[in-house]
């Protein structure tokens, strides 16, 4: 049986294993703000809790992401529902897309980024999405499914359309919006939106040159091939995200309160 406890600045017991869910969204949410992924109040970084079921921690409306820690971070399920006696709001539009995700596609999509980036929102818009133009772009070739844009994610109908055109993909492009990364742990979710944010950052400067010169399909399966050996060392972006756990702890640890 989970053992419970009380943290700082919780209003209930949790068991540790929230716990650490909830430190690490808290450093996932200040390393992308350290990172300049942050979009002022909005966007969502969301991961399930362990041991739970269909209940999910997000951030709370109103806070930048340099202001989110592990005991502000606000606990719904996947009706919407306060669970975790937050004084906190949660954005409908990150509730609705999220909470749909977690819902739907269980484990597989434990942990959710949707990012507004300049590059990626970008490369959303682009007529051709991601092109395999340079090497971060080739690891995502066949990996990525696209969702023509609604407006603002707010109505639940859409939740089924956007689990159809994601498929059995890791990451979806709304076009004309965002992309939205899913994965079973925050340190996977981390690893794939800094890849896919370098990939769409150099396609962005790429074509401000001109014509491109594009990777053929047989190198792109060599290099996805050798590119999932190298990562599987490092269990899924855990090196990685540590590592920038390490230099945001520097920076400012009130993360972890």
């Amino acid at each position: 049986m989970a053992t419970q406890a009380k943290h700082a600045n919780l209003n209930y017991e949790c068991s540790d294993a929230e716990w650490q869910a909830r430190l690490d969204l808290a450093a996932c949410y200040r390393i992308f703000d350290h990172l300049g992924w942050g979009e002022s109040i909005y966007n969502h970084i969301s991961v399930a809790v362990p041991g739970e079921a269909d209940t999910f921690l997000i951030n709370p409306f109103g806070l930048m992401y340099d202001e989110v820690t592990a005991s502000n971070l606000v606990k719904i399920d996947v009706e919407g529902n306060n669970v975790g006696g937050s004084p906190y709001m949660v954005n409908k539009a990150g509730f609705t897309q999220h909470a749909y995700f977690h819902k739907v596609l269980g484990e597989r999509a434990a942990a959710i980024c949707h990012v507004h980036t300049t590059a990626a929102m970008a490369v959303c818009s682009h007529e051709g999405g991601l092109l395999p133009t340079n090497f971060y772009a080739c690891s995502f070739q066949d990996q990525i499914g696209y969702h023509d844009f609604e407006g603002v994610t707010v109505r639940p109908e859409e939740g089924e359309r956007l689990v159809r055109n994601l498929g059995n993909k890791r990451v979806l492009m709304l076009k004309n919006h965002g992309p939205v990364v899913m994965g079973r742990t925050i340190p996977e979710i981390f690893l794939t939106m800094w890849s896919l944010q370098r990939a769409c950052e150099i396609q962005v400067a790429t074509l401000a040159m001109g014509k491109p010169v594009t990777v053929s399909q047989d190198v792109v399966d060599v290099h996805q091939r050798d590119l999932s050996v190298m990562q599987s060392q490092g269990g899924a972006g855990l090196f990685d995200f540590e590592a920038w756990k390490r230099k945001v702890t520097k920076l400012d640890p009130s993360w972890q309160q």
